[in-house]
């Protein structure tokens, strides 16, 4: 696609003018060029795998924003968003333009928010056709050709795996980085091939702009939609289930991982899918397997020896194995992807102490406990030196990801609650009858059970109970689920040890919302 006369004068600016810009190029083309620059190899569905290098996660200790007058007030700046200064961010875009000055590069167009009030144009500028080629799939498309010509008002992202930082003299912190710098609209991300950088850093972005300047809860959530245009959407952190249970053959996915709640709707951030795949199957997961196809990105996958056949249970590389495909890969997906405000919201945590019941329905001032503490627990095997479960904890499920106080976000709940009127229900797809170890894992039949019988109603007809130690209340019976499994204590051998263990799991959850505890007594 030939470049439009703003854009060529952008690039001009960016001393650019000179390189090849490979602008726009469909699927099969990137896929190609992949191919012949020998990022990757075709699998026997017909998708791209590639292997994202030392990275295969992101590196949120090397992820700053520039401050400056708009961020010095507004964002939170502490563990999660690390101050960078304005001056040195110049220095590293200019060091990072002459490194690429001359070389062919790839710019890929599309923009993020499904619904136009809030739509926010990209520019992605990448050495690697691979990461055009997730920005293909999870960028929105615009319709028309020759895209919008590049504005003032465009977000920009260079993403160049190749360029090392020089810590001592850059300010970074080590060698990748990605740094966003509000005032310039602009993201550098260096050092690292992982996709999945360039994705947060605009969730990022939306965290910001949404909810100071819209009144939008910008969330890190799944959505899917029924037949009658009843909205159910799902919280969670990593290995929760929220692609999984968001992926539902009787139901329309709006989006899997990103989305904002204005005054009356529920609309996708992204125009694509940023799935795990370990253990992947087709039985217990048949809308993702089957979105793996021709031009789909497999990310740092093994395969069976001597073929190009993807062996899903392969972690040598990592646990985190992906895959990125376009939102109409999912049969049935909802297009445009927006609906109506929720009428049900899960908060999912994979809880390795075993001790939550596998769904229970929360009061007001319980879904502020649950979402400002967004808790789930790492398992041994998942990092390097984890042997037993470790507890985690991450504000309105997305901390990494939060530029404002996380009592920002949690406040526009509040309000979103109340105005709507959605139940919110908190549902444990960890362990049950024991902790990791001794326990058995949630069997996903009976989650996916649980959760259409909130869905339908079914759970509004039953009777429910207060457990004593989390004082949740759980539902007595649910077609297809066994009464005991229900309750978590039912469920243990040793009575005495699940009350040890969950009153373990009660008091680490007490002590970490004493930051917030004030809030909940308004």
């Amino acid at each position: 696609m030939n470049l439009d006369f703003q854009t060529k004068s952008w690039l001009s600016e960016l001393g650019l003018d000179g390189n090849l810009a490979l602008y726009q190029l469909p699927a099969e083309e990137l896929v190609a060029m992949a191919l012949k620059n020998g990022e990757g190899c075709l699998t026997d569905s017909g998708a791209l795998a590639i292997d994202t290098g030392k990275f295969t996660g992101r590196s949120p200790k090397d992820r700053f924003i520039v401050e400056d007058a708009l961020t010095k007030d507004t964002v939170f700046w502490g563990e999660v968003n690390h101050k960078f200064e304005a001056a040195k961010f110049n220095l590293l875009l200019g060091k990072m333009l002459t490194h690429l000055k001359g070389k062919p590069f790839y710019l890929k167009k599309g923009y993020a928010c499904a619904k136009v009030d809030y739509q926010l144009p990209i520019n992605l500028i990448s050495e690697k056709a691979y990461s055009s080629l997730f920005a293909h799939h999870l960028f929105l498309r615009y319709a028309q050709d020759p895209v919008p010509r590049y504005e003032q008002s465009d977000w920009t992202v260079i993403a160049l795996p190749s360029f090392l930082a020089d810590p001592k003299q850059d300010g970074t912190r080590s060698e990748n980085f990605s740094i966003l710098n509000f005032s310039r609209r602009m993201i550098l991300i260096g050092g690292t091939g992982y996709t999945g950088e360039i994705k947060k850093g605009i969730f990022s972005v939306l965290n910001f702009l949404l909810p100071q300047y819209h009144e939008v809860l910008p969330m890190h959530c799944s959505a899917n939609v029924g037949n009658s245009g009843d909205t159910a959407i799902f919280f969670g952190l990593s290995g929760t289930g929220k692609t999984t249970l968001s992926a539902d053959p009787n139901r329309r996915l709006v989006g899997d991982d990103e989305h904002g709640w204005d005054a009356h709707s529920v609309f996708n951030f992204e125009g694509g899918c940023y799935a795990k795949v370990i253990d992947l199957s087709a039985d217990k997961e048949p809308q993702i397997f089957g979105a793996i196809r021709e031009f789909a990105l497999l990310e740092n996958v093994g395969f069976h020896p001597g073929s190009d056949q993807v062996n899903y249970s392969d972690s040598s590389k990592t646990e985190n194995t992906r895959v990125a495909y376009p939102l109409d890969y999912i049969t049935g997906a909802l297009q445009p992807s927006i609906a109506e405000a929720p009428k049900n919201i899960f908060f999912l945590t994979c809880d390795a102490f075993g001790v939550l019941p596998p769904i229970s329905l929360l009061d007001s001032n319980q879904a502020k406990f649950h979402f400002l503490t967004g808790y789930t627990a790492k398992v041994a095997g998942t990092e390097t030196g984890v042997t037993e479960p470790q507890l985690t904890f991450s504000a309105c499920f997305g901390k990494a990801f939060l530029p404002l106080h996380p009592l920002r976000y949690a406040e526009l709940l509040a309000a979103k609650l109340k105005t709507s009127g959605a139940k919110v229900w908190l549902v444990n797809t960890g362990w049950t009858g024991g902790g990791y170890g001794s326990g058995t894992r949630m069997k996903l039949t009976h989650t996916r059970a649980l959760i259409s019988a909130a869905l339908s109603g079914e759970l509004e007809q039953v009777e429910f109970v207060k457990e004593k130690i989390f004082n949740l209340s759980i539902p007595l019976s649910a077609e297809g689920v066994s009464p005991e499994i229900l309750n978590p204590r039912d469920n243990w051998k040793n009575k005495e040890l699940y009350d040890l263990k969950a009153a373990e799991l009660k008091s680490a959850l007490d002590r970490n919302f004493k930051q917030y505890k004030d809030y909940v007594r308004n």
